[in-house]
């Protein structure tokens, strides 16, 4: 009886073996190769570059949103507080840098010739009076320290005028190269942080950089968020793909570019058309997650099929066969051919 029930198993893994063996040859006989896998998408966390308190948020979960759209706001009063008081300080310091263009204006110059002129005067004044004192000195009408005291208003007023003289040529000259350099780089560092202030302001608004799906909301309004929390999850609806696995004796009839066909269970009447995008150059183990008649030990090498979903009904981690064509003569595909304009082909 044992010998009986071991004969009927043997014979039932034989034939198993068997029909597999026939269903690859027929498969290699009609061209079509047939593969599983799961839809697979990219994801990003969508987070503000400053922290702060959130404002709004203009999305919910399932929602879709397109490129460029506001889907989050800060609170910016404080921002713009700083942004105000930047450009205060950028605009007086362009009036600094505009005065020292334009150099001393010519009332400054004729006061600047007055002091001179002054100078002299009492210079000559002060010349006639050591005169007259030297020539009393010599008759002893006067004494010596009156003499002395000419002498030293003499040598007071020289260098007052030397100065005046000075302040004169500085005055016509006007502000040193150095001093403007000086001005004009301070004006571009409160121009650079201006930018840097408005800059944080158009940053707290959150925009989408993809279109996708809005796959979980982390945060809410009123909540406090540092730089770089994440606040919203978004699923990008481009490029879709599916992650699937080819086994080792047919890698050689697969190369990117290829057309395919893809089914899912969701939709068992509707063929998604796509093309092979990338095939791994290293073999690993069938993951436990793909739905194959072989074995799971057996060797793979995984591939990537874009697939053209104009009506977004794939959904991430959705379950899909893949049929390839590897005999087909014009087996390229366009991602213009998807019907949807949004669809890129990356290879």
């Amino acid at each position: 009886m044992k010998r009986f029930f071991r004969a009927v198993l043997l014979g039932g893994v034989l034939l198993g073996v068997t029909g597999c063996f026939d269903r690859h040859n027929a498969n290699n006989k009609s061209g079509m190769l047939t593969i599983y896998g799961n839809i697979d998408i990219r994801e990003v966390q969508l987070a503000f570059q400053d922290g702060g308190r959130i404002l709004s948020l203009a999305v919910d979960e399932g929602d879709r949103v397109e490129k460029g759209q506001m889907v989050a706001e800060l609170d910016a009063t404080r921002l713009q507080m700083d942004v105000d008081r930047i450009s205060g300080e950028v605009a007086a310091q362009v009036q600094s840098v505009r005065r020292l263009h334009e150099g001393s204006r010519p009332q400054e110059i004729e006061r600047a010739k007055a002091t001179v002129a002054s100078a002299r005067a009492n210079l000559r004044d002060a010349h006639l009076t050591l005169t007259r004192k030297n020539a009393l000195r010599i008759t002893n009408r006067i004494s010596q320290q009156e003499v002395d005291s000419a002498s030293a208003q003499v040598d007071t007023w020289k260098a007052t005028l030397k100065a005046a003289e000075e302040e004169l040529a500085l005055v016509v000259e006007g502000p040193r190269q150095e001093d403007i350099a000086a001005a004009e780089a301070t004006l571009t560092a409160l121009q650079a942080a201006k930018q840097l202030a408005e800059q944080r302001v158009t940053d707290a608004s959150l925009q989408a950089p993809a279109d996708g799906f809005i796959r979980n909301r982390i945060l809410e309004p009123g909540a406090m968020v540092t730089a770089g929390a994440p606040v919203l999850t978004l699923a990008l609806t481009n490029p879709l793909w599916a992650r699937a696995y080819i086994s080792e004796p047919d890698l050689g009839k697969v190369r990117e570019g290829m057309r395919a066909q893809l089914q899912s269970d969701s939709y068992p009447d509707k063929t998604y058309q796509g093309w092979v995008g990338f095939v791994s150059p290293t073999a690993e183990f069938t993951p436990k997650t793909v739905e194959t008649t072989e074995l799971r030990t057996k060797l793979v090498y995984r591939a990537r099929i874009f697939v053209c979903d104009p009506a977004h009904e794939l959904r991430l981690g959705m379950p899909v066969t893949v049929t390839i064509d590897t005999t087909a003569k014009d087996s390229s595909v366009h991602p213009a051919e998807c019907g949807n304009s949004t669809v890129t082909r990356i290879d």
